[in-house]
């Protein structure tokens, strides 16, 4: 299993939202670029980037910043937020440099659109399944749809996705952990055949064992993405990577 160290970027800085809402927004960093290059020397395996401006203008916003970023590190960059059109996939897989994009309002309100740049994009576009109760939130996790993100996920099984990123977005940002109902979605999901990362209310290395624990036995989840929790030092990147490797 892979560790996924997030950074979210908003007006250009390294930010933690509580349950994605804008108003209750922490800054960590005002340099990203060092904050990856930290992530990165302490074993990341994968780095998982949010234009969190992006997320809520429909379009990249950071992406000069991500830039920098990918340049600097030798590990891949992931990055998710605003991706709507095909522009903006061209823009971030061949300017920006990152190794693959997350897109997720689009892939729900869009099917047709995201299969059809799935196929065109093969192993660069992952989906980004943001859930509240099992349902899908879209729009910078301003709505929540009546679709639930097991039914999303099944329309896409045939596709070359690299990964699925499922979050509970009630748990983000909150340092609670991961709940079980949460766990047993994303084993849901992996066993549809499809590989999940794990995001949202990781809080300690005990969640880091649960969930590598679910791994042993369910190998579709393949990641682990965390982001309060290391920028508030409640454990190091360095020893969840060794719970995953060990």
């Amino acid at each position: 299993m892979q560790i996924l160290p997030a950074i979210d970027l908003r007006g250009g800085q390294c930010v933690r939202l509580r349950q994605g809402d804008y108003q209750q927004e922490t800054v960590f960093s005002d340099d990203p670029v060092a904050m990856a290059e930290e992530w990165q020397s302490q074993g990341a395996h994968i780095l998982h980037l949010v234009d969190l401006d992006g997320a809520k203008e429909g379009r990249p916003v950071n992406h000069e910043v991500v830039k920098k970023i990918v340049e600097r590190l030798d590990i891949p960059c992931q990055l998710g937020g605003g991706i709507r059109n095909e522009e903006s996939i061209r823009l971030l897989l061949e300017e920006v440099g990152v190794t693959r994009v997350i897109v997720g309002t689009a892939a729900l309100k869009n099917p047709e659109w995201f299969r059809e740049m799935a196929v065109k994009y093969p192993g660069q576009l992952c989906l980004g399944l943001d859930a509240k109760d099992s349902m899908v939130a879209t729009e910078g996790w301003l709505d929540v749809s009546q679709t639930s993100a097991i039914e999303l996920a099944r329309q896409y099984v045939d596709l070359d996705l690299p990964a699925v990123i499922y979050t509970n977005i009630a748990n983000d940002g909150m340092m609670q952990g991961v709940d079980e109902q949460t766990i047993q979605d994303m084993a849901a999901l992996a066993k549809l055949g499809l590989k999940v990362i794990a995001s949202g209310g990781v809080t300690t290395l005990d969640d880091i064992r649960r969930l590598n624990e679910v791994h042993q036995t369910t190998p579709n989840l393949t990641g682990v993405i965390t982001g309060r929790a290391i920028y508030e030092g409640v454990f190091r990147v360095t020893e969840a990577v060794e719970i995953v490797e060990a």
